[in-house]
């Protein structure tokens, strides 16, 4: 008893209290997490997008560092959305996909599928819980998809946040949101309004605010002031989505709204801003090209995404980083900028898999080459028949995993044992498989893919499913 105690995640949490109240009473900085939903790695203009149009992030990116090899650690929102918040692997919480693991028709499965978990257990802390017993008040805005409340798991505030993954409708009524609008108030504006007043509340203490706004997920509903500004316009490299642009141009005004506020309020220089996306873009409704494929996938443009921290003072402007990031660092990123770096050198109280990113942003040290992991051992069906970029035209993921390090990347499939290597600074679009031609470099980087698999106990299917039927 007394060891389960000693383990447990109130006195974890008690330890954090106490660690904070005895050393970091100097000024902490505000933090703001903007986690965009869906939106792929050139969805924005300063990813070189000429078709949407983003002039207020564009403005956010270039007043901090830009991260071009920036990934999400898993390739659709659920996970994704673990993976950041717990700052663990996804075999660590069990969340692996959205809903039932066993995606797609049974005929086309060859494996019995790995159970997924579809909510974060209060066993893993939190960003926010730590922030929380830092003094920080809290807020989550949008999407939260984790559970049925966030304010459970480390916030003081909920605006609209529920184990729900999309809105039934970006106009009034919502459904499955639980906001009200007095007007015909689109919904990510409603969501934003709230946030601002949350900003503006208590100056005098430091906040956490975590926006997560359900767009640019479906339903693909435009904002309909905005279309004018794009019927008609020249398409650009797969986008050309009208309705998906006024929501994306939507989306960068309310994060002007956010920034004016900021500025307003004399808050630009103690606030850390962090923007990014969960997943790659719907590869039916906008493209990422040259990245391959798209939301769903384990391919780049699934999971490669667009990353900036900006922190008006402390990092300097205008940078750019080709360094391999994931959101897994964003956590332990969040504690040093907060002055709580010690929870970080304390693996079995706060067990974190990212690594901060403090250094690098702000006295240009060098991240070390480490991989980067991701695991699936479920089944997602494929939304397109044809054209999609992916292994196979019936899912967009078949169970495996997947291992960068360097420029390269290896897939393992779990169904027929297939490898893909790629050399992604020769071949960004992996177009080109060599795991034939450089078998050493395969087998290099499958070792590192399997020892992490047995040092995070990752689930590997092998089960063989009886209404399995091999195509012809």
């Amino acid at each position: 008893m007394i060891r389960q105690y000693f383990h447990s995640k109130l006195f974890i949490l008690l330890t954090i209290c106490v660690f904070t109240i005895a050393g970091c009473k100097k000024s902490q900085p505000n933090i703001i997490l903007i986690n965009i939903d869906d939106m792929g790695w050139r969805d924005v203009g300063f990813m070189g997008s000429e078709y949407y149009e983003t002039p207020n992030i564009d403005n956010l990116a270039e007043s901090g560092m830009v991260f071009t090899n920036a990934y999400a650690s898993a390739s659709n929102c659920a996970p994704s959305r673990a993976c950041l918040m717990s700052g663990q692997w996804a075999p660590r919480h069990g969340i692996y996909t959205v809903n039932n693991s066993e995606r797609g028709d049974s005929r086309d499965r060859k494996l019995i599928p790995t159970p997924n978990t579809t909510v974060l257990a209060d066993e893993f802390i939190t960003m926010a819980e730590v922030l929380q017993k830092a003094g920080y008040r809290t807020c989550h805005a949008g999407k939260w998809h984790l559970g049925e409340d966030p304010c459970t798991q480390g916030f003081d505030r909920n605006i609209g946040g529920t184990n729900t993954g999309s809105p039934r409708s970006y106009y009034p009524p919502y459904g499955n949101v639980p906001l009200e609008a007095p007007d015909e108030e689109y919904l990510t504006d409603l969501i934003m309004e709230h946030a601002i007043e949350f900003v503006r509340e208590e100056p005098g203490q430091p906040f956490f605010l975590y926006y997560s706004p359900y767009a640019v997920h479906t339903p693909i509903h435009p904002v309909d002031s905005l279309l004018h500004k794009y019927e008609g316009k020249k398409p650009w490299n797969g986008q050309e989505n009208v309705k998906y642009a006024t929501m994306i141009d939507n989306l960068d005004r309310n994060i002007g709204s956010l920034l004016s506020t900021l500025e307003q309020e004399g808050m630009t220089d103690k606030t850390l801003i962090i923007f990014t996306s969960d997943n790659g873009g719907h590869f039916g409704i906008t493209k990422q090209w040259p990245l391959r494929a798209g939301k769903g996938s384990y391919y780049e443009g699934g999971i490669r995404e667009p990353l900036v921290i900006a922190w008006e003072g402390k990092i300097e402007a205008s940078q750019r980083s080709d360094k391999p990031v994931t959101n897994l660092d964003l956590f332990p990123t969040i504690l040093e900028s907060a002055g709580l770096k010690k929870h970080l050198r304390n693996k079995e109280a706060l067990p974190l898999d990212g690594i901060s990113l403090i250094p690098h942003l702000t006295k240009n040290r060098d991240i070390n080459e480490r991989p980067l992991f991701w695991h699936f051992p479920v089944y997602l069906e494929a939304y397109l028949s044809e054209g999609a970029e992916t292994r196979d035209s019936i899912f967009r993921t078949r169970p495996g995993s997947v291992v960068r390090i360097g420029d390269w990347k290896l897939h393992q499939y779990f169904e027929d044992g297939g490898l893909e290597l790629y050399n992604l600074k020769e071949d960004i679009g992996e177009k080109v498989n060599l795991s034939e031609t450089d078998p050493d470099k395969t087998q290099e980087l499958l070792n590192i893919l399997e020892e992490w698999r047995v040092s995070t106990g990752a689930p590997v299917p092998t089960e063989l499913n009886p209404d399995y039927i091999p195509p012809d």
